[in-house]
């Protein structure tokens, strides 16, 4: 259970001021940015090759953040032409650090005790989503992409392990970056306040995208004909039977069920399509883990 101070979510870009560089890091080219289309500043970080540059989080390695809400969100654009690369190292409730690496430079996934490396295609806005998958480089229209990670379900899916806490980040070159954030709640992008309320999403521990994380959506717009939505690993407490019909399809977001497991989402979440990465099952299957650790 988060700390209070760490509840309903936690900004960790506004609450480790990373601005001022006392508390984060950088290396190479790594500049904060005005984004006029998302209203704020943003962190671009670019180099000649995805570890030249980065920025991260905390300072020291030696230090740890501490976070322990079960969702990271991560808010970010792949720069257009380029490869990129983040590593998230989290703890385990026994104290072993764990390394999640995602980026579009990897063709397989392949898995450790220590460290899960996942690919991931960048999708351009005018061919549908981005996605895990094999890799490449980013289209030049790739969009902007909240990715959302439940940690506990990856731990616990891929090594059997349980998950204790966030310990840092490293988000390398070449992306752009407008936030990260953790919490307990499954926000769902698009959705109102009021839209919330009427529908009752508090008492299934999901709620509306905070404002301060909000990607900006123009009148007349909709969210997901601008954005990419990617969720990978499901609650417990959201889940519901095998039997429940699944979401409706809508262009725009995705949500991966875990390898080898029915899709397990209310069916209140309809905004987010059901998972057609029949490839992602096959290279991230438990199956496919054992056969890669036996190569």
């Amino acid at each position: 259970v988060p700390a209070a101070w760490q509840r309903p979510y936690l900004n960790i870009f506004k609450h480790f001021r990373v601005e001022e560089w006392k508390r984060s890091a950088k290396e190479g080219d790594v500049a904060a940015l005005t984004d006029t289309r998302l209203k704020g500043t943003v962190y671009r970080i670019r180099g000649s090759n995805p570890a030249s540059s980065y920025l991260q989080l905390p300072r020291a390695g030696t230090q740890s953040l501490g976070l322990t809400g079960h969702y990271l969100y991560l808010l970010f654009r792949p720069l257009p032409r380029k490869h990129f690369l983040v590593h998230l190292d989290v703890t385990t409730e026994d104290n072993q650090v764990v390394r999640i690496s995602f980026s579009n430079l990897f063709k397989e996934f392949k898995s450790t005790a220590t460290w899960l490396q996942f690919p991931f295609v960048c999708g351009a806005a005018n061919e549908g989503t981005a996605r895990w998958g094999a890799g490449g480089a980013a289209p030049a229209d790739a969009r902007w992409t909240c990715l959302v990670l439940h940690l506990p379900s990856i731990l616990g899916l891929y090594l059997n392990r349980r998950y204790g806490h966030l310990r840092g980040v490293k988000l390398c070159s070449n992306l752009l970056v407008k936030n990260l954030c953790t919490s307990d709640l499954l926000f769902e992008p698009g959705v109102t306040f009021s839209e919330a309320r009427l529908r009752d999403l508090s008492g299934r521990g999901v709620a509306p995208m905070p404002r301060d994380l909000a990607f900006p959506v123009p009148k007349g717009e909709k969210w997901h004909d601008l954005y990419d939505y990617i969720r990978y690993g499901c609650s417990p407490s959201h889940r519901s039977s095998p039997s429940s019909p699944r979401p409706r399809e809508r262009q725009g977001a995705q949500v991966l069920e875990e390898p080898g497991r029915p899709l397990t989402q209310p069916v209140t979440l309809s905004r987010a399509v059901c998972d057609r990465l029949s490839l992602v099952h096959r290279i991230t299957s438990p199956k496919a883990v054992s056969a890669l650790w036996r190569r």
